[in-house]
């Protein structure tokens, strides 16, 4: 794993300059701390440098970067894993290719050198990789099918600045960041912004599945190379497989993809949550390989949130080396601040806090991989969202019953005001748009227009960009085959291209793990694994109200009852008593949230903000919404302050550590200690 950054000025007569990608590269130190190197082209035509920082994992001795083809011609920089390149490399062997090292990245760059984009649909990884062709003058970059790596980047005046982290892009010079209101307004519905869009204007991201060239005449073409499919509704009932062998093969699937995964030259760690996606994963290691894994589990002081007797019993039935973290509402209010300075994304929820002190105390035992159980839920319908929408579904052939919406009681019993029988409640709030089942958006209508409610913070400006767009759906495209899929389906579509990238796999995944240099790996994305799921009638994944059917089934005879028949509970993390303990807000708070800094920012209207502090002081309690909206104020807040109003450039790589750099093209000149190739 590692950081990566780059510039190509093509319509400026300026070069990129050796200490602009140092700086670059200085943002993101922390993503890989290992090794640190650039490279430069200046033939008078384009101007290019390509920027790496280092976590080493696989090959430690040679995998230096940036690196190079045989002939030179090429040059790749590449944030990621590529777990089948043990395969790969074989074949690479076997047609004569001449490898000089034992890396994935290697395996890359020949491979594309062969067969150009093509190449993508062999790789079996998670990764964003950038190469510069030297002889057609040309940029390729690259995204993970699912969007587990992140690549941010600007095209402004026909130049190209990319990084793995916005922060990395932010500190070539010349470059500066603006909040973008409707950025903001989308995250403040769906939870996050909506790819391509970024928090800042004029800064977007590659999406999943698609690479990108940018051309020696300026033009910068976007494809995508993967995407997910679901079966047509009308052939569902037709099972591909029966049940047993259904199981049997994702079983097979999941511990091929978990052994892949294991693929590393240093010591591999793993997630333990108590539930079922990290049980599974931890029990295929301990049952199909001989690693003996060391295991990670975050517990609470808060007892609502907390899961540890479920995490401490897997650990004593498996026999590994467990390490616990517990966090209080105090750890999660003092570390809110880095957190989002690591996301560099408005969030709705504190839950990334925790994981990123998790990734502290990995980083603290000498571990740089994790294995985690993210991706169960999406691909085999784990999320309640999924029951929410089937029962009320049900309910709406029906829908003056009373005893049909009952049955959402039994999906949030760890929520007080559902689980006390408050049936007047869930027939309001789960009624809203009952009827209305031919909307394509059914699952996750309810659920956006509760997080819109947040909106009523924002300030005239604000609202008015948001206003812009009559149907809050409207960016929303939708593959043709859509409408054909099962109800379960398009929900799973929904939730897997939204939530999943743009929220969970960065700012509860990528960011808070290399924040402290810690690599997560995801059998369950494998894309095997998510096709075969993808496939499956959607009974075998939701039967009745019984989430992740087929898994279950799958692995109920590894896994102790209590484990794999437990409910499915979502993982939460305090908010407002984080951040005001005793009704009083900590320093920092009471500070961002002051009325000048409100006004300051022009996101929030001043007094709408102060009546929500006062009304935390007066009752000491928040709802879910309110909650909501104070983590959102609070995240913006801090990013306009990290990143607009006191960004300030970071310390070059090279002046305290060792930082290689190699010199290209027929103005190539030695700057420092350079490998100078002309």
């Amino acid at each position: 794993m590692c950081g990566i950054a780059g510039r190509v000025n093509l319509q400026s007569d300026e070069g990129v300059a050796v200490e602009a990608l140092q700086t670059m590269l200085g943002a993101i130190r922390h993503r890989g701390p290992d090794e640190f190197g650039v490279y430069t082209f200046n033939d008078g035509q384009s101007r290019v440098g390509l920027g790496s920082a280092r976590l080493s994992i696989i090959d430690l001795s040679s995998g230096q970067q940036p690196m190079s083809n045989a002939d030179r011609s090429l040059w790749i920089v590449f944030n990621g894993e590529i777990f089948n390149y043990v395969e790969l490399r074989a074949d690479l062997l076997a047609q004569g290719c001449k490898l000089a090292t034992q890396s994935d990245t290697e395996v890359i760059i020949h491979l594309y050198e062969e067969m150009g984009p093509a190449c993508l649909d062999l790789l079996n990884g998670q990764f964003v990789f950038a190469i510069w062709d030297e002889r057609r003058r040309s940029l390729f970059i690259a995204r993970d099918r699912v969007g587990i790596r992140p690549l941010h980047y600007t095209f402004q005046d026909g130049n190209l600045t990319f990084a793995s982290e916005i922060k990395a892009i932010l500190a070539y010079p010349g470059l500066t960041a603006e909040l973008d209101p409707v950025s903001l307004d989308q995250t403040f519905t769906f939870w996050s912004p909506l790819s391509p869009r970024t928090a800042f204007k004029e800064i977007v991201t590659l999406p999943p599945g698609h690479w990108m060239l940018l051309d020696a005449d300026g033009e910068l073409t976007i494809r995508r190379y993967w995407e997910m499919s679901f079966p047509d509704a009308s052939g569902e009932k037709a099972a591909p497989v029966p049940e047993e062998e259904a199981a049997a093969q994702l079983r097979e699937l999941l511990v091929d993809a978990t052994k892949l995964r294991l693929r590393a030259d240093v010591p591999v760690g793993a997630y333990l949550s108590g539930g079922l996606d990290s049980s599974t994963i931890t029990t295929l290691v301990h049952r199909y390989t001989p690693n003996h894994l060391e295991t990670f589990s975050i517990a609470f002081t808060d007892a609502a949130f907390d899961e540890s007797h479920f995490q401490e019993r897997m650990a004593a039935v498996l026999g590994t080396r467990h390490n616990l973290i517990t966090c209080s509402h105090a750890d999660i209010g003092e570390a809110f601040p880095d957190v989002v300075w690591h996301t560099e994304a408005p969030l709705l929820r504190t839950s990334p806090v925790p994981l990123y002190l998790l990734s502290r105390l990995v980083h603290e035992h000498n571990f740089k991989v994790v294995l985690t159980g993210e991706g169960a839920d999406e691909f085999l319908g784990g999320y309640n969202i999924f029951k929410e929408a089937k029962v009320r579904r049900f309910w709406a052939r029906q829908p003056e019953s009373t005893l049909r919406p009952a049955l959402l009681k039994k999906l949030y019993a760890y929520v007080g005001h559902l689980a006390d029988g408050n049936s007047a409640y869930l027939q309001r709030f789960f009624g809203q748009g009952l009827q209305e089942t031919d909307d394509p958006f059914y699952s996750h209508r309810i659920r956006w227009n509760n997080t819109i409610r947040s909106k009523r913070f924002f300030s005239p400006e604000m609202q008015a960009a948001g206003a812009a767009s009559d149907e809050i759906t409207a960016p929303l495209a939708l593959p043709a085959s859509f409408r054909q899929w099962s109800p379960l389906a398009q929900a799973q579509y929904l939730e897997a291209t939204i939530f999943l990238p743009e929220y969970l796999l960065s700012s509860q995944g990528d960011r808070v793990g290399m924040a402290h240099s810690v690599e997560g790996r995801f059998p369950f994305l494998d894309h095997r694994v998510v096709e075969f799921c993808n496939a499956l009638p959607a009974h075998y994944k939701l039967r009745g109200l019984q989430e992740k059917y087929l898994l279950k089934r799958a692995v109920r005879d590894l896994l102790p009852e209590e484990i794999w028949r437990r409910p499915k509970r979502p993982y939460r993390a305090p908010i407002h008593r984080s951040f005001f303990p005793d009704g009083r807000p900590l320093a920092w708070v009471a500070e961002v949230l002051s009325p000048g800094r409100i006004e300051a920012v022009g996101a929030f209207q001043a007094p709408a903000v102060e009546k929500l502090v006062q009304k935390v002081a007066r009752i000491g309690t928040l709802g879910e919404t309110d909650d909501m909206a104070l983590v959102g104020i609070l995240s913006t807040q801090l990013l306009h302050h990290h990143f607009v109003a006191n960004y300030r450039r970071p310390e070059p790589v090279g002046r305290r550590e060792s930082c290689r750099v190699i010199c290209h093209g027929e103005w190539a000149r030695r700057e420092g200690e350079v490998e100078l190739t002309a």
